[in-house]
């Protein structure tokens, strides 16, 4: 299974969608945002046909799940986590410094349908091998991951040991990294930046995850 990570969409439909069309038709079906995503309208016209809205278990803060055939509106807009086994059509995502220089505010994302935006960091965990979803820890193979925007906060989560993949926008530039932390647990640390998919400052990237094999590609957008 495989999940797309794309950022600094500023707006970009045509490049947005033909990103998604590609995915469509690698069966890629969830996708990960870091940040300057553009406008609530410009979102909802590149995610037309992307999917619907399939069962999803979510967290409920309280160590249990609850199952959901749609996504429930943020409790916490600065930091929501979610549990979650991939299915089709769903975004993820949070805002970047230009979404939020617009004010724009989240309630306009979340009336899109399969989308959940955090304002500034998105915790998930991600499994691909469809365990039973009653808990996160109890998850086979599982992967914690963060999502936000600046380098500097996305060097700090990949630092904490508490995630196992951290991505992150904002520079346009793509970039790998990764971080050996102890913190109880050995854990290495994938930072990656997908570079932007806006093509303002350098050619349209994106990256592709996947799950079972744990192998990281960047996405040439001309190239597909």
């Amino acid at each position: 299974m495989k999940i797309a990570i794309v950022s600094d969409t500023h707006g970009n439909v045509a490049n947005f969608r033909k990103a998604i069309e590609w995915m469509k038709k690698e069966n890629i079906r969830t996708i990960l945002h870091a940040g300057d995503i553009g406008n609530p309208e410009s979102l909802r016209e590149s995610l037309e046909g992307f999917g619907g809205l399939p069962l999803t278990n979510f967290s409920d803060g309280h160590g249990s799940t609850k199952v959901r055939s749609e996504v429930p509106s943020a409790v916490n807009n600065k930091n929501i986590k979610s549990s979650l086994k991939l299915v089709r059509g769903k975004f993820f995502g949070v805002l970047g410094n230009m979404d939020k220089d617009f004010k724009i505010g989240i309630s306009e994302y979340l009336k899109i349908p399969g989308v959940k935006i955090a304002e500034k960091i998105f915790e998930l965990t991600i499994n691909g091998q469809a365990a039973p979803l009653t808990n996160s820890h109890e998850l086979v193979n599982a992967k914690k991951v963060a999502v936000t925007h600046l380098p500097n906060v996305a060097k700090e989560l990949a630092q904490s040991g508490k995630y196992d993949l951290v991505f992150y926008g904002h520079t346009h530039k793509p970039w790998q990294e990764k971080f050996l932390v102890s913190s109880g647990l050995t854990r290495n640390c994938w930072l990656v930046n997908p570079g932007e998919l806006a093509g303002q400052l350098y050619k349209p990237t994106f990256a592709v995850y996947d799950i079972d094999t744990g192998n990281l590609e960047l996405k040439i957008l001309e190239k597909l």
